[in-house]
């Protein structure tokens, strides 16, 4: 646009000039060998423009003719060199597509018209075609023929990386990391290896300088940044807590700081605080973690802060924390085991019973079975109790990767992966897909209905006299060995006052830990008439 401008004032420029020498009318004389030629000024004018023109005019033709092998040579080299990148480019869809035939061709023909050494995709191309054709270790040498150069070096340990990873060399696949985090950290895939591999060695300190600089590249935001710093100052706090105290509290508190909703770290910090009698400090730290998210092992060790105090001490601040965070069970777990201790059976079984209602699951049914047995012994009751424990959902826990422990780790023992680990309930048993019903207290009993006119019954025929023989089963053909014939309403009728109730053929012992019919389920189901199920 703005060299037409030029063009266009140019032109007016011109025009100009030529119109003032046209109103200006004059003459011009030149004498040259003995002869003079006088022509009008606008003639003049025009000349010299006209010779200008010409000169300009042949100065380019020479210059053509000058550089015509040049510019021939350039042409054919452009248009070799644009076939060579249509036919890389061909070749690189290929590879992303998966067809190794093509992608191999298009390497050979770009090859022959690109110089390796002018285009570096080249190179990757050909290390892609050799991946599709499973040739592995012609790969893994270009991948090594690309650290040579500065400018593939970073593509090269990417490739030796992943086929290391490929290989389940996994220390062979953190030493590539290691060199590209170095060279450059803003890589992810770099970065999260060499993390991996420090945190595995339980470098700490390695590992919160890797995270600071992806923290500074904006590879990460600010809140996982402060979350990985968070789970790492606590890993080290841990490790640090028998050798170094004062180190352990520094982490703890940071880690405290930038996470204060984080169970382990504001646990470990409050246990730090505990032990250098600051139970003050240590207790708002668990009571701000608590009005978060309640946890069990926050509710112990804040009921527990003072060694020396009494059980009904410990029970006030569980009743304290049940006060921060109102209809949850944890809080009514946590005031029930207190009250346990305290011996405050009524008290106990009450929270007990409310965290049931509010969280039904596998420990609070073992500590109401605890709270039985220790107010009334009823060991039936307990057993019940047990049951119910067993078919209950699973308490929440750390897991990570199929992994349930008891205790918060930093890193996965199967992947070693950062902060895998997260409180949440396991797997539920199988049995819970089946009695997940059970105490519900309006669940319909199901009832199979009997046929209308049965072609024949099975009768045991009973021994009034109360006889330790064998009873028999009367049947229209004979039954198998291992045939259980049930026992009907008239049998168990016929039954007289004094004699001996019939066992049923091949009925299995009751074992040791049987819990034994619900009270409750036995009042529901008497008054109902007798079913087979």
């Amino acid at each position: 646009m703005i060299r037409i401008l030029l063009f266009l004032v140019v032109v007016f420029a011109l025009g100009l000039g030529f119109a003032w020498l046209a109103d200006r009318p004059g003459e011009m004389v030149v004498t040259f060998s003995g002869y003079q030629y006088q022509v009008s000024l606008m003639v003049a004018a025009v000349a010299v423009v006209a010779v200008v023109a010409a000169v300009m005019i042949a100065w380019w033709l020479l210059k053509a003719l000058w550089n015509s092998p040049y510019t021939i040579s350039r042409y054919f080299r452009v248009r070799r060199r644009d076939r060579g990148y249509q036919a890389l480019s061909t070749g690189m869809i290929a590879a992303g597509a998966g067809d190794g035939a093509l992608a191999r061709k298009k390497t050979k023909e770009a090859a022959k018209l690109i110089r390796s050494d002018q285009e570096p995709l080249i190179q990757l191309l050909e290390a892609q075609a050799s991946l599709l054709e499973g040739d592995h270790e012609g790969a893994r040498e270009k991948f090594e023929t690309m650290l040579d150069d500065p400018e593939m070096r970073l593509l090269g340990l990417r490739g030796l990386y992943l086929e290391a990873e490929r290989l389940g060399d996994r220390n062979a696949a953190r030493h590539y990391a290691g060199r590209a985090a170095a060279m450059a950290p803003q890589l992810a895939w770099a970065a999260e290896s060499t993390l991996e591999d420090l945190t595995g060695r339980g470098d700490w300190d390695g590992a919160l300088k890797l995270v600071e600089a992806q923290k500074s590249t904006r590879q990460i935001e600010r809140d996982a940044a402060n979350r990985r710093r968070a789970v790492l100052l606590t890993a080290k706090a841990q490790a640090l807590i028998d050798s170094d105290p004062n180190a352990a509290k520094t982490a703890a508190l940071e880690a405290n700081r930038l996470r204060p909703d984080f169970a382990p770290a504001a646990g470990i910090a409050a246990k730090l605080l505990f032990r250098q009698n600051d139970v003050r400090k240590g207790a708002k730290i668990l009571e701000t973690a608590w009005k978060a998210e309640p946890h069990p092992e926050i509710a112990e060790l804040y009921t527990h802060a003072r060694p020396g105090d009494a059980v009904l001490d410990r029970l006030n601040r569980a009743k304290k924390l049940q006060e921060m965070k109102k209809n949850h069970a944890e809080s009514s777990l946590a005031v029930a085991r207190a009250a346990l201790d305290a011996q405050d059976f009524s008290t106990a079984r009450k929270e007990a019973e409310a965290a049931i209602r509010m969280d039904r699951r596998e420990g609070a049914y073992l500590l109401l079975a605890d709270i039985e047995e220790a107010e009334t012994g009823d060991h039936g009751k307990v057993r019940q109790l047990l049951s119910k424990a067993v078919r209950a959902p699973r308490d929440p826990a750390w897991v990570a990767d199929g992994v349930v422990s008891e205790r918060w780790a930093p890193v996965s023992p199967i992947t070693g992966k950062l902060d895998a680990f997260e409180w949440r309930a396991p797997m539920e048993r199988l049995g819970q897909l089946i009695d997940s019903d059970e105490d519900a207290p309006d669940a319909a009993v199901p009832t199979i209905a009997a046929p209308t006119k049965p072609e024949k019954e099975n009768v045991i025929e009973l021994n009034p006299a109360g006889s330790a023989e064998r009873p028999t089963a009367v049947a229209a053909s004979e039954p198998d060995e291992d045939d259980v014939a049930p026992v009907t309403a008239t049998a168990s009728a016929a039954v007289p006052p004094d004699g001996d109730a019939a066992e049923p053929a091949e009925e299995m012992a009751r074992l040791p830990d049987d819990p034994g019919v619900d009270p409750d389920d036995e009042e529901q189901k008497s008054p109902r008439k007798f079913r087979l199920f």
